[in-house]
């Protein structure tokens, strides 16, 4: 299993409007940020929402917990908390293996051969 991330925080109830630029300003005051990601829809690009602040130190991240959570952005109130580690997923594979064969067509000519011979 992945280890937690101590300086990583998870940043829910995002306004749609708000980039990652945005996000790392939102949270500079608390400390020396490392990255600052938004999560986006990956078929029209737009924000899912939530994303992560990842802080150059563990007291950092504890301090924007305290100060940011519940806190108002652009009408919504916050949820910031540590971040856990990604879930792990079914395999794609496996997947695919319990998904049904693809039946295989036959040409339309065929059917009307056969349709016009009984019908003589």
């Amino acid at each position: 299993m992945t280890e937690v991330n101590e300086c990583k925080v998870y940043v829910g109830n995002l306004p749609f409007s708000v980039g990652f630029e945005e996000l790392k300003e939102i949270f500079s005051s608390y400390g020396e940020i490392t990255e600052a990601t938004v999560i986006v829809n990956h078929y029209t690009g737009r924000s899912k929402g939530f994303g992560f602040v990842t802080f150059s130190s563990p007291e950092s991240a504890k301090k924007a917990i305290t100060g940011m959570d519940g806190k108002e952005v652009k009408g919504r109130n916050l949820k910031v908390k540590a971040a856990q580690p990604p879930k792990e997923r079914d395999n794609k594979e496996e997947k695919t293996e319990s998904k049904p064969e693809k039946t295989e067509e036959k040409p339309i000519e065929e059917e009307t051969e056969k349709t016009e011979e009984k019908e003589e």
